[in-house]
């Protein structure tokens, strides 16, 4: 930025010159009224110059009548869960009006380190909509797991000051944090004056004092309005999550009014293409939290200027003279059908991601686990009765179950009666040969496995199945294909879907991988799954921050002591 750009930018404010842009006809949502006004929006750059006032513009793009909202904020998201690289993310959701999304490289970092992290903020450089990063904070998430990398400060240390970064990304390790851990003081310390993510799902009373005393100032992991005005009460902005597994949306909508409004974001961790091309991303958590009675004033204000408040985006969030422009025009206010999106001054069309430079993909080598045989997924075990993960549809929490299955010769089988299967783990980084098995309940599956080289958070192959021999073979299908999804019935493969770059993203376009994702659902109802987003629960089973009974390459956690208990 220079003297004459702002020259240039105040001349086309007053109307002394043409703007670049002029959006004509259009009524904009004044987000401190809620009031609806028709309008010009004046654009230079990639900075609006002009509002409330008829404008001149080289170019101009008539708004025939519909509704200019700023555009939405994603406030916490891992692109590698949308199973696509961050290019075709970045076609994806930039449609449904998603200008900003806030990403945590997580995932990669779990498999590639510090590698991971460099190629997310390359690729954030080069992305039409405004990419921007939490550095992870959690690589490896627990001492309970196998992870591919191990990031310390001195890592991380090497990012800060970066245009892409934000802050630190989701604090899982609250336990860590409440009692003072040395590693989690030394991370948290240098980002006192930033921005610091929470993650703290059920963290209540004085231990929530604890956490937030760190300056951990948001939290995506909230499941019940209960916990979430103590969380406002206590100065927290609450991420509100409606992701393809997790959906608080609906346990959380009462909380959406104008005066909770400034202290929520709405966030999507994750929505995979299939959801997205279905339902929608962002604008579909508007939809549904106004259908749900949220005021639509609230619901906007929550999906752009509160979330940029929250995470210090101060040039963004309203269409208003100084703003970034970031516009979407929709049909209406309550169904936020987007027609048209503007991201920095430029209309989202083909053109402009055809002229994007796109960064070459990383970790297609990372497929390291051995082969396995049938018999690696007998589970040993004391007696009939022991723990049961309980998989509870639309959410990432599980039950501990202590349940009675058959037992025989020292080992512990299936029961589909009980809805009953298996559920393994397999270290996959090269770094041990470690198999973690045990019992999950309410798949609904009567035939076949499934196995998935995502596995949350350090993305080992979780497979769950009802036979030995087809569970090893969808997991040396993996190893085959460089990771991904596969579903096998009776020996043979029904479907897959390969996701070679670190085993979490595909290579193929958001609509290839959509269209794998039909045809993987259809595999897995074969298999009397009853899930409605299987694969991505599958993902979530191993993962040990997240109550109450998960399983990890080193076995089955119970996550409320945070301690590995025998299967």
């Amino acid at each position: 930025m220079n003297a004459s750009d702002l020259a240039r930018f105040i001349a086309s404010g007053r109307g002394a010159e043409p703007a670049d842009l002029v959006v004509r006809n259009v009524r904009l949502l004044d987000l401190v009224s809620g009031d609806l006004t028709p309008t010009d929006i004046a654009v230079v750059g990639d900075r609006i110059v002009g509002t409330y006032a008829d404008y001149a513009g080289h170019r101009i793009i008539d708004g025939k009548g519909l509704i200019a909202v700023p555009g939405f904020i994603d406030t916490h998201l891992h692109v590698e869960s949308s199973l696509v690289t961050p290019f075709e993310f970045d076609r994806c959701v930039l449609r449904h009006g998603v200008t900003t999304a806030i990403c945590d490289p997580h995932e990669i970092s779990n498999v590639l380190g510090a590698d991971g992290i460099r190629y997310f903020l390359e690729a954030a450089s080069h992305t039409a909509l405004d990419l921007r990063v939490q550095l992870s904070s959690c690589v490896p998430a627990t001492h309970l797991e196998t992870s591919g990398a191990h990031l310390g400060i001195a890592d991380l240390l090497a990012f800060v000051g970066h245009e892409k970064v934000i802050g630190l990304a989701e604090f899982m390790n609250f336990p860590g944090v409440i009692h003072a851990d040395a590693e989690c003081l030394a991370k948290l310390a240098v980002f006192q004056d930033g921005h610091i993510d929470g993650h703290a799902p059920l963290l209540r009373g004085l231990d929530l004092n604890a956490y937030l005393a760190a300056r951990i100032r948001t939290d995506h992991e909230i499941t019940t309005a209960a916990e979430a005005r103590e969380k406002l009460a206590k100065g927290m902005t609450v991420l509100i999550r409606e992701g393809s597994v997790s959906k608080d949306l609906h346990a959380l909508a009462e909380l959406i009014t104008i005066q909770n409004s400034p202290f929520l974001a709405f966030c999507t961790d994750d929505r995979n293409p299939l959801d997205i091309a279905e339902e929608g991303h962002l604008d579909f958590l508007i939809r549904t939290a106004i259908r749900l009675g949220a005021p639509p004033l609230a619901a906007y204000r929550t999906a752009t200027i509160s979330a940029a408040n929250a995470f210090g985006l101060k040039d963004r969030g309203m269409i208003a003279p100084g703003r970034r422009a970031d516009i979407v025009l929709i049909e209406d206010l309550e169904h936020c059908a987007v027609r048209q999106v503007i991201s920095a001054g430029r209309p989202v069309d083909d053109t402009l991601f055809a002229g994007r430079h796109i960064v070459p993909p990383v970790g297609l080598a990372s497929m390291k686990a051995p082969r396995v045989a049938a018999s690696d997924f007998l589970v040993p075990a004391a007696g009939p009765t022991g723990p049961v993960m309980g998989v509870l549809p639309g959410k990432i929490i599980t039950e501990h179950l202590r349940l009675a299955l058959p037992f025989a010769r020292g080992y512990r089988g299936i029961d589909l009666d009980q809805d009953v299967i298996k559920v393994a783990v397999v270290a996959r980084h090269g770094v041990n040969r470690n198999i973690g098995r045990g019992f999950v309940k309410g798949f609904g599956m009567r035939e076949g496995a499934i196995a998935s080289s995502v596995g949350h958070d350090s993305h080992n192959i979780c497979v769950v199945g009802v036979d030995d021999a087809d569970m090893a073979l969808a997991v040396n299908r993996l190893g085959e294909i460089g990771g991904g999804f596969v579903v096998a019935r009776g020996g043979a493969v029904l479907a897959e879907l390969a996701l070679p770059v670190a085993g979490l993203m595909s290579l193929l376009s958001f609509e290839e991988v959509r269209d794998g994702l039909i045809l993987l659902r259809s595999a897995a109802k074969a298999l009397g799954v009853t899930l409605a987003e299987p694969f991505l629960q599958v993902a979530f089973l191993p993962l040990p921050v997240i109550p109450h009974l998960k399983i990890t390459d080193r076995g089955m956690v119970d996550v409320d002591r945070f301690e590995l208990i025998d299967a």
